[in-house]
């Protein structure tokens, strides 16, 4: 009674505040409605007309060292067969009923959209034995194979020389894009299918009983023990793709020592890097590069074979006498010195290190898939069906990262033992096959008693990030990828209790600032006015490669920062100059750089051809062109404090929670995603609202923001085109704004690599069909929103649709100067124009010094990476400001973070077992720096640490802030 009497005055008391929040609320109901809130950080994209079911991180491997996702079944409703999901979460279109005039199905493709329009949904990776769709058995035409070269569906008449059964095999020869991969994968399951294409026993030879994983523990003191006999020597394996050549260098410097031998195979698809590579090993007799190369996928059976030929290869050379076999990638980093990994090894000389999943193998079996038959052709690892793991054997696996003894590599390359013969045809036909032959093979043979649990790396794994199925589109699997190291990853690095000298992953168009410490503590810090050492250049384009591998989208973007350069470059000149300082592009640019500073993206660099107006020889510029910011913060109460940053873009990473596409330049035909970052804080549900260059409302919908959410994020489905120029969204909360964006969708003014036609141009530039971007209309909004009348910018699209030729160039360099600056230009090589300085000369040039990545002459020592000098110990003070050879910003003083280091004669010798106390402390001053940052900055500061601390920052030596006074 006392307590309902309470109630009853509480309720008196506050009626007044009660029943305007339930207006308010009955008002928002009568107006909007939606589906469902938007989950923080959905894995994948949504689909269309299916809610998918969100991904549990339960259900994910749970194992530490192996890359395997979850398994499919029939039993489960995530493992489908089925059309690529946008978005697990489903976040709700926000309609509004009282002004949707209509609602038709409207055209989801152009009418002749190029090659390079996405407009085919995948199939999930993640299915086994499931129901497939469609009349024959087969997918729908149309509803197969993936982004980015996938296997498509096709409709030759291939016929089987057998019949096959099993929903998997019918699938894959369904979806198998090419003759010859149909052909193998019929091949395959017929021999499966008649018995003779898996063993069905296999010998053991080990006389143990049981899992043989013995643990070494780290002993500091055992460590700096003298070694009984020779040092041992090592053959890398580096195993390299992409386009970071200078992050490979940068390993390599860190790694390389005369004595030890390095072995490179670039991927067959990566001719750039190959390139680099082959000129970087002609430099060093202990380095080389494979003759032979091989399209290495994720999960395929190719990256065993490459392995094994490798490891041939290498007992093959003359005059390499190596003890151990490392493989290493581009993203691996030492975490000790060459000489402590050399006295270890040395010590055991005898033992095979191999990270195992853990002691229980039936649940390892099913979640590798490894009772489940898989076939590599079309860079695609097909599921054909089920299998039974062959008898008498213990199956083992892990980590695809080891150390072996030479011993161990030449019985599995030369044997003839019936259980290596029988385990290569048996992993022929395994996915993640790295993952597992080599431990297999060596817990089953007579040296099982050599195996040690432990790699000797740390892998950052953090599984509800990783384990977002990011390969569907290349494997019939779900599987899980590592985190890359972050300064906030620190204590990931502790492992006291075990022996560890590498790390990974490190990628340094992410984080640079952590390979900055792990080389403080390696080999001290650069001596002062170093340049380049937070900068990091990587490429993106080359010439030699062709334009076959640029899209429409970059090609138009290279060519219009081409334009829009040279034009600076005259108006930017002195009067008497200007004549000299006109040019005029030939062909297109000869390279394309990513440049970053202090771990934000800078801009691109531009290499192009020109020919001078006047009369002189063709010269070669470089340009800098750099992003202005468009974000605005807008809210004031403490709700809206929580948004830190609001973004579009594409090629959004779920992993690494950014987007890879780091300009964000995105054509008609491409799909953005909105991405916000948080704050913690209340709970808070926003509105996101996007709207075409004519004031038409593209799409409305809410996301739910709990207090942990740090990012959430989601690709609206719009029709396409999407129309050219300058798209706003924004993010309300009760329909006041909290912040808003503006991005570009760029006028192309190529189609299939050709110059754009005007027929193309009519239906490219002229928006989605019926000018809908969904199928139900918002445009209810405009007045809520104060959108202006929408005539004058819909007359314009209509004209800039027929554009064409020196005019389209026109309207797509007029569009671009409203997002990206020129920020400086340098002459490669001489030029007449007075005012180009020399690249070499400039801090920001791709040609500019960058000592870090720098392969030098061998040293005394035997070592590339040069000992700097000892510097004076300073008391422990968290961060000091001090240059690395440029103007401005600030940089960690890790020699007061690492004051335990002793030094002696220009040598670093870390204190006896200081290095973890190290990292913590590093740890600790980094979030001491960043409080104390904000809380000195003020009211000013406040809008600096919400805007420019999100990568909206100045860059070194260009004065105020690059993104503009009211960004900054």
């Amino acid at each position: 009674m006392v307590a309902s009497a309470r109630v009853q005055k509480l309720v008196r008391r506050y009626k007044l505040a009660i029943a305007t929040a339930l207006a308010i609320l009955l008002l928002q109901g009568l107006v909007v409605w939606s589906f469902s809130g938007l989950e923080e950080d959905e894995a994948g994209e949504k689909g269309r007309q299916r809610k998918p079911r969100p991904l549990d991180p339960g259900e994910g491997s749970k194992d530490t060292d192996s890359s395997a996702g979850r398994r499919g079944s029939a039993g489960r409703r995530h493992g489908r067969w089925r059309g690529r999901a946008e978005s697990p979460g489903v976040p709700v279109a926000k309609v509004v009923r009282a002004v949707t005039s209509r609602q038709r199905a409207s055209r989801r493709v152009p009418p002749a959209p190029p090659p390079e329009a996405p407009g085919r949904q995948n199939l999930s990776g993640a299915a086994a034995g499931e129901a497939l769709v469609g009349a024959a058995g087969f997918p729908p035409h149309g509803d197969t194979g993936s982004v980015e070269g996938a296997p498509q569906p096709t409709d030759n008449g291939f016929t089987p020389k057998c019949e096959i059964v099993g929903k998997d095999a019918l699938s894959a020869l369904a979806r198998a894009s090419t003759k010859q991969c149909q052909q193998e994968i019929a091949n395959v399951v017929c021999l499966h299918q008649a018995g003779s294409l898996m063993p069905k026993a296999v010998p053991r030879h080990c006389q143990l009983t049981g899992k043989m994983s013995p643990g070494i523990q780290w002993d500091e003191s055992r460590a700096q023990q003298p070694v009984a006999g020779p040092p041992v020597r090592i053959a890398y394996m580096l195993v390299v793709h992409g386009r970071a050549i200078r992050q490979l260098k940068r390993l390599l410097k860190a790694v390389y020592h005369e004595q030890h031998f390095f072995y490179i195979h670039v991927d067959k698809r990566s001719n750039y890097l190959h390139r680099e590579v082959a000129e970087l090993a002609q430099r060093y007799d202990n380095v080389r590069v494979t003759p032979w190369r091989m399209v290495t996928i994720w999960g395929g059976a190719s990256l065993l074979r490459m392995y094994l030929r490798s490891m041939r290869d290498l007992l093959e050379v003359p005059g390499w006498a190596w003890d151990f076999f490392i493989n290493l990638s581009a993203t691996d980093y030492p975490t000790r010195t060459n000489e402590e990994l050399v006295a270890f090894l040395s010590k055991n000389r005898d033992k095979n290190f191999l990270k195992s999943h853990g002691r229980d193998n039936s649940r390892f079996i099913k979640k590798q898939g490894l009772d489940r038959l898989f076939h590599e052709c079309d860079s695609h690892m097909w599921r054909l069906g089920e299998r039974q793991i062959p008898a008498g054997i213990v199956v083992d696996g892990g980590s695809d990262w080891f150390v072996l003894t030479r011993s161990f590599v030449e019985y599995v390359v030369y044997t003839d033992d019936s259980l290596v013969a029988q385990l290569r045809q048996f992993y022929t036909y395994t996915l993640l096959p790295a993952e597992s032959f080599f431990h297999t093979v060596l817990e089953n043979s007579l040296a099982c008693e050599t195996l040690v649990d432990n790699n000797l790396r740390v892998t950052n794994w953090n599984r509800k990030l990783g384990c977002k199925c990011q390969y569907k589109h290349i494997v019939d699997w779900c599987g899980c990828s590592p985190n890359d190291f972050k300064p906030q990853d620190f204590l990931r690095l502790q492992q006291v209790s075990r022996p560890t000298f590498f790390a990974r992953k490190f990628e340094s168009t992410v984080n640079q600032e952590v390979l900055e410490i792990l080389d403080f503590h390696l080999y001290g810090s650069y001596p002062p006015g170093t340049p380049a050492l937070k900068a990091y250049w990587e490429n993106t384009y080359d010439a030699a490669d062709g334009p076959s591998g640029l899209s429409d989208v970059m090609l138009t973007a290279y060519t219009a920062f081409a334009r829009l350069s040279l034009r600076h470059a005259a108006t930017a000149a002195p009067p008497l100059a200007t004549p000299l300082c006109r040019f005029e592009p030939r062909g297109l640019p000869s390279s394309v750089h990513l440049y970053f500073y202090d771990d934000h993206f800078q801009g691109y660099l531009v290499t192009q051809v020109v020919q001078p107006s006047a009369q002189g020889p063709a010269e070669t510029l470089e340009m800098w062109l750099m992003p202005q910011g468009s974000l605005k913060l807008l809210g004031r109460s403490d709700q809206a404090s929580r948004l830190q940053s609001l973004e579009v873009g594409t090629d959004w990473d779920p992993k690494e929670r950014l987007f890879r596409n780091f300009g964000g330049l995105l054509g008609p035909l491409d799909e953005p995603v909105a991405m916000q970052r948080w704050a913690r804080g209340p709970n808070l549900t926003a509105t996101v609202v996007w709207i075409d260059p004519t004031y038409v409302v593209a799409t409305s919908y809410d996301i739910t923001v709990d207090t942990e959410t740090e990012v959430t994020q989601y690709k609206p489905p719009l029709s396409r085109p999407l129309r050219p120029g300058p798209w706003t969204v924004r993010l309300l909360q009760f329909w006041e704004p909290l912040g808003e964006t503006r991005f570009l969708v760029l006028p192309l003014t190529f189609n299939h690599k050709l110059p754009l036609r005007k027929d193309d141009a009519s239906w490219l530039h002229a928006g989605p069909p019926h000018n809908e971007y969904m199928e139900q209309s918002f445009q209810g909004l405009s007045s809520i929103l104060n959108l202006p009348a929408p005539e004058l910018a819909e007359e314009a699209a209509r004209q800039h649709a027929q554009l064409t030729g020196p005019a389209l160039e026109a309207w797509t360099d007029g569009e671009l100067s409203s997002f990206w600056s020129v920020a400086g230009l340098c002459a490669i090589g001489p030029s007449a124009c007075p005012s180009l300085e020399p690249c070499k000369l400039t801090s920001w040039s791709s040609l500019s010094p960058d000592p870090k990545s720098e392969l030098g002459p061998i040293k005394a020592d035997g070592r590339l990476r040069q000992e700097p000098e000892a510097q004076a110990a300073h008391s422990f003070e968290p961060w000091r400001t001090h240059t690395d050879g440029r103007e401005g910003g600030h940089s960690m003083n890790y020699a007061n973070v690492f004051a335990g280091d002793q030094r002696a004669g220009g040598n670093v010798r870390r204190a006896p077992a200081a290095f973890h106390t190290q990292l913590l402390l590093a740890f600790l001053s980094s979030l001491y720096f960043f409080f104390n940052l904000k809380r000195n900055m003020g009211g000013g500061g406040r809008n600096w640490n919400r805007q420019c601390a999100i990568g909206l920052r100045p860059a070194p030596g260009r004065g105020p802030c690059l993104w503009g006074p009211e960004a900054c």
